[in-house]
């Protein structure tokens, strides 16, 4: 099934999280916000063995290379870029404690996005996995739930959504919240020109790809899936 949404703002917590999750979507919703919680730039003097991977020496230039390819794959997706500028679970350990990210800091750069933009519908991961997407997940469930004005839709994270169990442990853990989880949205199979312009935005992040492997990111191409939100009579 598909649905249309309106001003769509799509919670990402690194720059591919988003277009490799549901690029298709986005494809359909020309001027979509694309709002990348974790951009922001560690120190050059640091570096991490996922960012050696991607080909990069240091994490200052990591993140700039992430930040270019970024840009480059929302241009066929037509979306709209916005960044959160918290640090990535990786460097927070080289990094003063008060560059911790918190769920409440999290929680008060998307008010304040939200309102910059205007937005009507709020797309957030489901936060299957790492710690950082259950990090970004709790925030927006916290703002979705203060502003019921917004339409609610929440999407698998790419890569991990066959982890045994981890989708319904956190279906199960909105009722706990009195939020109603549905399956709502499929993307991928009808329009072959959402389809194309996803597979251009993939192809935009050399580095994360390279680190990935050949085999490593197979499940982004899949039918994509969102489900709406709902509070619970």
């Amino acid at each position: 099934m598909s649905e249309t949404l309106a001003r769509p703002f799509v919670m990402s917590p690194h720059f591919d999280v988003a277009v490799f999750s549901c690029g298709a979507m986005l494809a359909a919703h020309p001027g979509a916000v694309i709002y990348t919680v974790f951009s922001g730039c560690p120190a050059s003097d640091v570096t991490t063995d996922w960012d050696r991977h991607c080909g990069c020496d240091n994490a200052a230039r990591a993140m700039r290379e992430r930040s270019l390819e970024y840009d480059r794959a929302l241009d066929p997706l037509a979306a709209v870029p916005d960044r959160g500028n918290f640090l990535d679970a990786q460097y927070v350990p080289s990094a003063p404690r008060a560059h911790a990210p918190t769920q409440d800091a999290i929680a008060q750069a998307l008010n304040q996005a939200l309102r910059r933009h205007a937005a009507r519908t709020l797309v957030i991961p489901f936060g299957l996995f790492p710690s950082d997407h259950q990090l970004v997940h709790r925030a927006c469930v916290d703002v979705w739930r203060a502003h019921p004005e917004l339409a609610g839709f929440a999407y698998g994270d790419a890569l991990y959504p066959r982890l045994a169990g981890q989708l319904q442990t956190r279906i199960a853990d909105l009722v706990t919240r009195s939020i109603i989880a549905t399956p709502a949205i499929e993307h991928g199979r009808a329009d072959r020109s959402h389809l194309a312009a996803k597979r251009d935005a993939v192809n935009a992040y050399a580095s994360q790809l390279k680190a990935f492997g050949p085999d490593g990111y197979d499940d982004v191409f899949s039918t994509e899936r969102c489900w709406k939100l709902e509070l619970a009579a």
